[in-house]
């Protein structure tokens, strides 16, 4: 995929995004739900999902609960308070940045 770098620089947003809509989520939920949603055209690593993932609990964005399934622990996120408001302000800061592009890329349609 040609667009990895752009796609990194909005990962943050595209988990709280998704745990707002989606209320709490395992890991590799997250990456097929991004798969699915994008017709594949963006799949996320582990790689780079759980230091994100990480990260964003580290912020007190996300609150993180184990449940177990099949005998094994599953790791659940969600959306803290802050994680909640954070998500409004990262969808408007991406709003913006998508308004600025296509200014520069077509200022006939501006």
């Amino acid at each position: 995929m040609s667009n990895k770098k752009l796609y990194r620089g909005s990962l943050s947003t595209i988990i709280l995004k998704l745990l707002g809509d989606n209320g709490r989520m395992y890991g590799y939920e997250i990456t097929q739900k991004v798969k699915v949603l994008t017709e594949g055209e963006l799949q996320i690593t582990e790689g780079a999902l759980y230091p994100a993932l990480h990260k964003l609990e580290g912020d007190g964005y996300l609150k993180v609960e184990f449940e177990q399934v099949n005998n094994r622990m599953r790791k659940y996120y969600s959306l803290t308070e802050d994680g909640t408001t954070e998500v409004a302000s990262k969808l408007s800061e991406m709003e913006q940045f998508i308004q600025t592009m296509q200014q520069l890329i077509n200022p006939k349609l501006a």
